[in-house]
């Protein structure tokens, strides 16, 4: 499902809905974990108006007030009714966002073979991404942006071998999953959106797959690692596509943090120091307070404040940095931050209800 707007509608849109008086444009990243047992619940929880985690999920954006926001783990649905529901449930609290855009995710989507070598075809462990149904746990984009559809690049259909440098060869996977596996759990986009002086602004979209749940072959922490890898690949034009330009800002849920927990490192270190980007270290007072509490978080060597997920410390992870906005390095960061209050605060209670996730914000100057 695409949603955005025509051409000869883009400049009276962006002066009904575009930020023209800000000097800044706040951009986001959120894993609102609003996925569901089968395909339409997400539309029925969202519609009843009584779901709690889906007012504490509308409630943090609200609060946080991001120009555009990235959702991860957000179910698909073909014609996007549910993300429609959620943008007419933040419209309700003032949050205003006309523009919206999800393409299928990998997640659920069936191969016909054994991925998990179960001796059976069809389970969730058998489609291209984990996955309970076809479109779950996918990704999503709010916009008061207008967004340039015609110009948007899906990768999610990369071969994972193909990748210049893969580690796929580690895990021994038959030929014939090799010539299908895809390298996305979710989905790789290049989506521009359309700022008020008609430039664009390229947001560089994934959700990667977690390092665990597999065994000593660590087929899960090598497409993690490669997902990540994928992004530099692309950019330093070692692919077929051709390298998005700047401005750009890239997002999403690593998951994986760079210093603790599971996995291989060494793709999204590269990331987080390439000249590039910028990481401005988004940090929170509320990351720093529950890392005090103990269990996992005492092994833990990185600084606690810029955590963005709460798992539990017993027996762990514990508290991770998983959740990523960086900026091009030709744009000026003025702000950043992550939605994490202190326990004390009035809007501890919706973050904490909302996702185990806390949403990521950058502020940016408008190019």
């Amino acid at each position: 499902m695409r949603r955005g707007t025509c051409a000869s509608l883009i400049l009276a849109a962006l002066l009904i809905a575009g930020p023209t008086a800000a000097e800044t444009l706040r951009i986001a990243t959120y894993n609102v974990d609003l996925s569901r047992k089968g395909p339409g619940l997400l539309l029925r929880d969202i519609l009843s108006g009584k779901d709690k985690q889906v007012i504490a999920v509308t409630d943090v954006i609200a609060g946080a007030a991001p120009d555009v926001i990235l959702l991860t783990g957000f179910d698909y649905d073909l014609d996007g009714l549910a993300l429609a529901a959620l943008a007419d449930r933040l419209a309700a609290l003032n949050a205003e966002y006309p523009y919206r855009f999800s393409l299928r995710p990998n997640t659920g989507r069936a191969t016909r073979l054994d991925l998990d070598g179960d001796g059976k075809t069809g389970g969730s462990g058998d489609a291209q991404g984990y996955g309970r149904f076809a479109g779950a746990d996918g990704m999503a984009i709010l916009s008061r942006l207008p967004i340039a559809e015609k110009d948007v690049a899906d990768y999610s259909d990369t071969l994972w071998r193909d990748l210049p440098g893969a580690l796929i060869g580690g895990v021994g996977l038959p030929e014939e999953v090799m010539e299908v596996q895809s390298l996305s759990t979710t989905g790789h986009w290049a989506v521009p959106v359309v700022l008020p002086d008609g430039a664009q602004l390229t947001l560089l979209c994934w959700y990667a797959t977690p390092p665990v749940f597999d065994g000593p072959e660590d087929r899960n922490g090598r497409r993690n690692h490669d997902e990540a890898a994928f992004w530099t690949r692309l950019l330093d034009g070692a692919l077929a596509a051709p390298a998005p330009k700047p401005p750009m800002v890239l997002l999403g849920d690593a998951n994986l943090d760079p210093i603790d927990g599971d996995g291989r490192p060494e793709a999204l270190l590269a990331l987080l120091s390439d000249r590039r980007f910028v990481d401005s270290l988004p940090r929170s007072s509320g990351g720093a307070q529950a890392a005090s509490q103990g269990g996992a978080n005492r092994s833990h060597r990185g600084d606690p404040a810029l955590d963005t997920a709460d798992w539990p410390d017993v027996p762990g992870p514990g508290n991770l940095r998983v959740d990523y906005v960086l900026p091009s390095a030709d744009l000026k960061v003025t702000g950043s931050g992550i939605w994490w209050p202190i326990q004390d605060d009035p809007a501890a209670f919706a973050a904490e209800t909302a996702s185990r996730h806390r949403l990521v914000w950058v502020d940016i100057d408008l190019p």
